[in-house]
């Protein structure tokens, strides 16, 4: 085709008897024009196709965790180097975590952009082959609707869940799976498009065929899920560094319980008489770093001492019980702190600093933070910071800290971030300069302080304030 086409580009366009060209003037530019047209067609027949598509979809938590592996091919042959995933307006606002991986599990690099209302992951390939197969790793929150809203103490908590059956993709996509996962086999409705199978809590739908280009079809599920709707609308984190070998960390953590609201009155007697209320949250775990020590768990009227702690090989398990077990709607909140040696954490060559720490930590499982504040508190008298984050976030302008012995402050970093979950617990890397010099500051000023005060002891003794002074009488 394509020797054809310049034969026929070179014709019209060089015509050996030049007296012709007037007369077919006409002829030649529609001869063109149906050129381009069918240069065209044959360059638009390339493109990328789903070959296949296999999608896990797991609803048996408050999340929706999605797994999605692409087989995506050329039909020219010609490698792919970049590959479109969209992402609809309506469930963006939902989307909390999203990730690309190769066939190796390494992870892909991407950008983001709005289009057409749509948001667009353009993800690139190390080595752009003809066939990629890759995955897709996408985690939503708030995306189970209650339903009903409300239940009654000893009721069930029913949740609805609406999205596509199919993958909404730019590409035409031969053929499709998806894998169901919900937390209980009490299905009350669900889409029924054939082929599909129900066993147990699982459903599975599927192949579908040749399935165009931005297809839509709805998918609702209805069903129990009695599983915590825990929520920490806010965590204040704040990780105090010190050079003298410690690292003090605190945590205070407001939490809602997100699911269907109590209908009615809470009754005690009810609730020790039958404790299997599924949708109340009575305790939860949450895990320390292996080194943590000195763990405090209080609230505003002094330490809660209904919690359990267990020191495990890798990690501290901290079982966590509210005052009173969290209903729909009903809040809490409560401060958590424990102390971490800092050389396992702060690395040093001379003067540079490097402190790895995980800008968010554990708090529950399939946890969900609508808002976290991270502050950092350096020590004293340090220079050229420098932060690097695992994913972005918002970055405020530095405060000062003052405490014991402080003159001029301490460098306060803070950073904040929303709608978070277990896939954002990362490390920061943060590094600054730090003279060991300054580390004597504050035994120097204590020094001073009671050699001040021994010199106005000193002082006080040997002179003598008194108003009246005695004098020798003669007889």
């Amino acid at each position: 085709w394509s020797s054809r086409i310049q034969q026929l580009v070179m014709t019209n366009f060089f015509p050996v008897p030049y007296l012709r060209v007037q007369s077919k003037m006409k002829t030649s530019r529609c001869s063109i024009l149906l050129i381009l047209i069918f240069y065209t067609i044959c360059l638009t027949q390339a493109k990328i196709i789903n070959k296949n598509v296999e999608r896990s979809l797991d609803i048996s938590t408050q999340l929706v965790k999605e797994l999605i592996k692409i087989t995506a091919t050329n039909s020219d042959g010609k490698p792919i180097s970049v590959y479109t995933f969209i992402v609809p307006a309506a469930d963006r606002k939902n989307l909390a975590f999203i990730a690309a991986r190769d066939e190796n599990k390494k992870e892909l690099k991407y950008t983001e952009k709005l289009v057409d209302g749509n948001h667009q992951f353009i993800i690139a390939f190390a080595t752009s082959t003809a066939t990629e197969v890759f995955t897709v790793e996408a985690v939503y929150t708030k995306k189970l609707i209650p339903h009903p809203s409300q239940i009654p103490q000893s009721g069930k908590q029913l949740v609805r869940y609406e999205g596509n059956l199919y993958l909404y993709s730019p590409y035409e996509t031969k053929s499709q799976k998806v894998n169901v996962l919900l937390s209980s086999a009490n299905i009350l409705s669900y889409t029924q498009v054939k082929p599909f199978n129900v066993a147990s809590n699982k459903i599975k739908y599927g192949p579908y065929e040749n399935i165009e280009a931005l297809s839509n079809q709805s998918l609702v599920i209805h069903y129990e899920n009695e599983r915590p709707f825990l929520t920490t609308t806010r965590l204040e984190r704040i990780i105090e560094i010190s050079h003298w070998g410690n690292i003090a960390v605190k945590e205070n953590l407001y939490m809602e319980h997100t699911g269907a609201l109590l209908k009615g009155s809470f009754s005690r007697y009810e609730f020790q008489k039958d404790a299997r209320s599924g949708q109340a949250i009575k305790s939860y775990k949450t895990i320390l770093p292996a080194s943590a020590s000195d763990v405090y768990y209080r609230d505003t009227n002094g330490n809660i001492s209904t919690s359990n702690m267990k020191v495990m090989r890798d990690f501290v398990e901290l079982e966590l019980r509210p005052r009173f077990p969290l209903f729909g709607g009903w809040k809490t909140h409560y401060t958590l702190g424990y102390n971490i040696p800092s050389f396992e954490y702060l690395f040093n060559a001379g003067d540079k600093y490097l402190l790895k720490m995980r800008l968010i930590d554990h708090i529950y499982n399939d946890m969900v933070i609508d808002e976290a504040e991270i502050k950092i508190i350096l020590p004293e008298g340090v220079s050229n910071i420098e932060l690097t984050t695992p994913y972005p976030v918002k970055r405020h302008a530095n405060e000062l800290h003052y405490t014991y012995l402080d003159t001029v402050g301490r460098p306060v970093i803070i950073l904040s971030s929303k709608n978070l979950v277990e896939n954002h617990i990362a490390n920061f890397n943060l590094k600054y300069n730090f003279s060991k010099i300054t580390l004597l500051q504050e035994p120097l000023l204590v020094v001073a302080f009671f050699f001040i005060i021994f010199i106005i002891a000193i002082i006080s003794i040997r002179l003598d304030f008194s108003i009246n002074t005695s004098h020798s009488h003669k007889d």
